[in-house]
């Protein structure tokens, strides 16, 4: 769970996460908040299944969900923002569905639950340009490349020995994904969008550097994972 300035939600978003009905570690990186967000975590220092990364420079999100794949044991690993985006619950029907299917990496789909709210159709039509290049390129036959809920087995993610920053995480796991031919299952997930005046951060230009990242993990050498 990589986190900055989401004082607001962090407190509910983790005691969801904690509540699930999954033996599961959470692994909190704290990108060098400047609110109150440190202070509100530090109470669950104590949790034996709980740690916490304190950044003291704030890089990026992708340089966050690097830091924290480095600790994670467990034998899948999703990310979880610090909002209220997305539900938790919608974790254990992955866990549920990636057992079912023996699967390497399944997402969570909003483009396949109509019952998704939207944030701004400029998102929406931006998603489905990322999801148009990235099944051209690699032919993932995805519906939603840029979803946060992207879980995949963790001895898979560690291998593929993830570059990202910032927000280029999404696009460079669909891309070495499909570099190493490992099928990518979804299935529809809730999504509760927030507006940029409640804390939102990704902007346009995210979208033109994962096109580019994309394009570039096309052709750059990838590390090649031994399914075991």
């Amino acid at each position: 769970m990589p986190l900055y300035n989401e004082q607001e939600t962090v407190a509910e978003i983790v005691e969801r996460v904690l509540a699930l009905p999954l033996d599961l570690e959470l692994i909190i990186i704290d990108n060098a908040s400047t609110d109150n967000t440190g202070q509100i975590i530090a109470k669950y220092s104590n949790r034996d299944n709980v740690k916490i990364i304190k950044r003291e420079n704030n890089i990026g999100k992708g340089d966050a969900v690097v830091a924290g794949l480095e600790l994670a044991t467990g034998k899948y690993t999703v990310i979880q923002d610090g909002d209220l985006e997305y539900d938790p619950n919608d974790i254990v029907k992955m866990v549920n569905a990636a057992e079912e299917k023996k699967a390497l990496a399944i997402f969570g789909s909003r483009i396949l639950n109509q019952g998704s709210e939207i944030s701004y159709y400029r998102y929406l039509w931006g998603g489905k340009l990322l999801t148009l290049v990235a099944n051209i390129l690699y032919f993932n036959g995805i519906s939603d490349e840029s979803t946060c809920y992207k879980m995949v087995r963790t001895d898979l993610m560690k291998s593929l020995k993830l570059e990202c920053k910032r927000f280029e995480f999404c696009p460079e796991l669909v891309a070495k994904l499909g570099r190493n031919g490992i099928k990518i299952f979804e299935i529809p997930i809730a999504y509760y969008p927030r507006k940029f005046e409640e804390g939102k951060k990704i902007r346009w230009i995210d979208g033109v550097e994962a096109i580019w990242c994309l394009l570039k993990y096309r052709f750059k050498p990838v590390p090649k994972f031994s399914a075991k």
